[in-house]
């Protein structure tokens, strides 16, 4: 496993990797955020909120108002239009 590869363990034990896009940290929650798809060809985004200071890497929770949905969507809007050109 690499560092753009998260692995998720889900409630009965079963490991899913998934490909990191990219993570940022808004001043305005003071969160830090990952969002990330399956491998491949998918288009399927995926954003949790996570704490780096975790012991354990990092225990991911689920984005929690509006207001973060929509910075998220600007900095996946910001990912995409970087990206585009490469």
């Amino acid at each position: 496993m690499d560092e753009r590869t998260l692995r998720v363990e889900d409630d009965q034990g079963k490991t899913y990797d998934y490909e990191i896009l990219f993570t940022f940290t808004s001043e305005r929650t003071n969160k830090s955020y990952v969002i990330f798809k399956e491998p491949g060809e998918s288009e399927e985004l995926f954003a949790y909120i996570y704490n780096e200071a975790d012991s354990d890497g990092g225990k991911l929770m689920p984005v929690e108002t509006d207001d973060e949905w929509d910075e998220i969507e600007e900095q996946i809007e910001q990912y995409f239009d970087e990206h585009e050109s490469e």
